[in-house]
């Protein structure tokens, strides 16, 4: 199992991983979109002054509701994980090998679409603009986009299941959904400025894909050969 200076090292790809899910092909061209289904979509006319503050609530309430949901899914792994504490050995090969098994399924989406193919949930905008609705919105996202995160996700629970404790398992989900958040809060809070940016961005999403990819078969090595601790000293 994951003791407490590999769990560092663990979290420390749960962000990373968090970031990648943001950059990743089908989430990045949506961000001002999404935003936009919350704060109304006159806040993508480049003529209207923006609120910028009502902006960021939305963009707030969108983050916290997905947290949330990923935070229970992690406890309820590091619960399933304290359960099977007494196979630790078996765990990590599991693990291990799923991680390996998640990273170069990943690389093979690039040339098989249908490994990573999307399933959007149509959310009727509605007259409401409330922040509860944001929330909501925030998460159903979680459930939502599994057909385009269903990797990222995977292997991040899978972690949290090797943590054998509900506490860290939902830590680890938690900093998934801070890596993950963080750039929709920035793009709330300066949604001209950002949004050309994104643009600019989504041309090297491939990149950052295939770069998620390896480093998820890394870990999945260091997990099997129980040396994860090394990457809490780089």
């Amino acid at each position: 199992m994951i003791e407490n200076a590999s769990l560092l090292a663990a979290l420390g790809f749960a962000f990373v991983a968090g970031l990648a899910s943001f950059l990743s092909p089908c989430v990045l061209p949506l961000v001002p979109v999404y935003i936009a289904s919350m704060a109304g979509p006159e806040i993508l006319d480049t003529e209207i002054k923006k609120e910028r503050l009502r902006i960021f609530l939305h963009s707030l309430s969108f983050v916290v509701g997905f947290s949330i949901i990923f935070s229970l899914w992690g406890a309820g792994a590091g619960l399933l994980g304290s359960v099977l504490i007494s196979y630790t050995v078996v765990i990590r090969y599991i693990v291990g090998s799923l991680l390996i098994i998640f990273g170069l399924v990943m690389l093979a989406a690039l040339k098989v679409p249908w490994l990573n193919y999307e399933r959007h949930l149509n959310i009727s905008s509605g007259s409401g603009r409330s922040y509860s609705r944001s929330f909501l919105i925030g998460a159903i996202f979680c459930f939502a986009w599994i057909p385009c995160l269903s990797w990222q996700i995977a292997a991040i629970l899978s972690l949290a299941g090797s943590t054998a404790t509900v506490w860290k398992g939902t830590y680890l989900l938690a900093i998934y959904s801070l890596g993950l958040g963080l750039p929709f809060l920035v793009v709330g809070i300066a949604f001209d400025a950002v949004t050309p940016l994104l643009k600019r961005i989504q041309r090297y999403s491939r990149i950052i894909y295939i770069f998620s990819g390896l480093l998820m078969i890394a870990l999945g090595i260091l997990v099997i050969m129980n040396k994860l601790i090394l990457l809490a000293t780089i």
